[in-house]
């Protein structure tokens, strides 16, 4: 329940249209849906590892810090608060505007409005210290997972009785090829995030070697499926093309499965468990911000606390003032090739370092009950294979924003060398 309540957010409501935009049928678009989960699944394997050599060392950043240089630890953080997290931000109040003008029967073009005005929200409740406890934070879960067991039940019993979709005039197909296979699997990707957070997993349960390796395997396939089915659903009710135009398309398909007024009740659904996972998107990066902080080589103010309420409010109130600029500046489209064109290249930098660390450290050496991810080095190959794929896809697709993401991470070495160098001349001499 972990794995997939850490994957499931969002992005099925939203980015299957963009994956339909970018390959040319239903046998292509489950065909990537599918390879997307194996390449989560090899990667949460690698995360696991990792999170068994260093349990407290404060997750992706300091595996790229202690495996290669602390200027890639930094420079994931910095890429952290540039595109990654404050790309998800923006994309994730982008999924619950659209869903709550759906909702509200509001007209379309009001949604980047309503992402900004949720982004702020949610960024001064969280300054202030007020969080959503866990019973809601449960209620909202159970929301988004009955959401889509009502899309894809209603859709497997009810989809072969409707006449078929009809036709979206306008819509292009684009040409199968592996480019374009790379570049749908941006949006999906995006859509996986969220099996990297089972990192601290290993050394929290008895009998990890076992335990592990199950919950990852048996998370992962029941995402896998219920992706799979949801899009079998899309198609089935809206077919290719109108998956491709529609960027609500859950409210589409159960609209056409159940009637005009239920679309209502599963956005409100959508609605509802997206502004929670907003909450969790904001909150998550803060972390990071913080140990750059102590560690020197970052805003000395990001790793400061409120003095009443405890809060990293710097961090956040800057994350959420970012995410603002990110949506106000580009399409839902371009803020997830941004996040995904950053986010995977330290991906494949963090699976590449789980072989640093097998010729560093052998298994042999690391004591009996700790955990080894299975498939080495075959799933360790697979996932970088599949983020050298995916990177080419979206600078294939949208080579524009390729070269702002290069220009933002290439912009924080600058901050790096500064605190770095300030850091290293208040360091005592030996």
């Amino acid at each position: 329940m972990v794995v997939v309540g850490g994957i499931i957010g969002g992005g099925i409501f939203i980015t299957p249209y963009l994956v339909a935009e970018r390959l040319p049928g239903g046998g292509w678009i489950l065909a990537a849906w599918a390879f997307g989960g194996l390449a989560a699944l090899a990667g949460a394997f690698a995360f696991a590892e990792l999170g068994a050599l260093f349990p407290a060392a404060g997750g992706e950043y300091a595996f790229l810090r202690e495996t290669y240089h602390p200027v890639v630890g930094f420079l994931f953080g910095w890429a952290s608060l540039v595109m990654i997290q404050g790309g998800g931000l923006a994309a994730v109040a982008t999924t619950f505007a659209q869903y709550l003008l759906r909702f509200a029967g509001a007209p379309a073009g009001n949604a980047r409005g309503v992402a900004v005005v949720s982004i702020l929200l949610i960024a001064v409740v969280n300054a202030v210290g007020v969080k959503l406890g866990s019973r809601l934070l449960n209620l909202l879960v159970v929301l988004k997972v009955s959401a889509l067991a009502v899309l894809i039940v209603g859709g497997l019993v009810l989809a072969s009785r409707l006449p078929a979709p009809p036709s979206v005039p306008g819509v292009s197909r684009p040409g199968g090829s592996l480019l374009a296979f790379g570049a749908a699997l941006v949006p999906i990707l995006f859509t996986y995030g969220g099996w990297q957070s089972v990192n601290s997993m290993a050394e929290e349960i008895r009998e990890p070697r076992r335990s592990v390796p199950r919950a990852l395997v048996a998370g992962t396939l029941i995402v896998l499926a219920v992706y799979l089915l949801a899009n079998v659903v899309y198609l089935e009710t809206l077919g290719r093309d109108g998956l491709a135009a529609t960027p609500t398309p859950a409210a589409h398909a159960v609209r056409r499965l159940f009637g005009p007024g239920a679309e209502r009740w599963i956005a409100a659904a959508i609605m509802v468990s997206t502004f929670g996972f907003l909450d969790l998107t904001l909150l998550a990066p803060t972390r990071i911000y913080f140990a750059m902080s102590r560690d020197g080589v970052f805003f000395p103010a990001l790793g400061r606390l409120h003095p009443r309420f405890g809060t990293p409010y710097v961090a956040i109130l800057l994350q959420a003032a970012w995410a603002v600029v990110l949506l106000l500046t580009g399409t839902y489209g371009e803020i997830v090739d941004s996040v995904v064109f950053a986010d995977w290249i330290f991906f494949a930098l963090t699976v590449a370092a789980v072989m640093v660390w097998r010729r560093r450290r052998p298994v042999s050496q690391r004591g009996p009950g700790v955990y080894v991810s299975p498939g080495y080095p075959w799933m360790p190959l697979l996932f970088i294979a599949a983020a050298a794929l995916v990177l080419a896809g979206v600078v294939s697709s949208n080579p524009v924003r390729s070269a702002i993401g290069i220009a933002l991470l290439a912009g924080g070495l600058p901050i790096y060398w500064s605190y770095s160098g300030r850091s290293r001349a208040k360091a005592p001499s030996s």
